[in-house]
């Protein structure tokens, strides 16, 4: 007989505890209220991470812009640093041709000119001493 009450006991628990959890939940007009208030709370925030969203894109677009007109700069003046240096590079070439010119006609005078003591040191002791003197001879 113990059993059967024992037994009994335990069916007559469990069936309280699954009628206990599986009672309905009655949904009231508040909950609906509530259901909807939140709803708009959300598209609120929606609207709100779009509105983000198109900032943050205005402000790539802007970064962007910023770069690109940073590269202009770059170029522009890689372009006036090169000129420079190649107006520089020309303008020497250029003013130191005629100064060439001229130290070659007066290597080619001077050479006449030694030309002509190293004659004059033939017959004349004393321009053969100093030329000899100075390695001239």
């Amino acid at each position: 007989m113990k059993r059967v009450g024992f037994g009994f006991l335990i069916v007559l628990i469990f069936y309280n505890a699954t009628t206990a959890f599986s009672k309905e939940v009655p949904f009231t007009l508040e909950d609906r209220d509530r259901i909807i208030r939140l709803e708009a709370k959300l598209d609120e925030i929606d609207k709100r991470f779009e509105q983000i969203d198109k900032r943050f894109e205005q402000i790539d677009k802007r970064f962007e812009q910023v770069i690109s007109f940073l590269w202009i700069l770059t170029t522009i003046f890689i372009a006036i640093t090169s000129a420079t240096i190649g107006f520089a590079f020309w303008d020497r070439k250029t003013s130191l041709k005629p100064i060439e010119e001229k130290v070659t006609i007066n290597e080619k005078k001077l050479e006449h000119a030694l030309a002509a003591l190293r004659k004059l040191a033939s017959v004349d002791k004393k321009v053969h001493a100093i030329l000899k003197e100075f390695n001239l001879l």
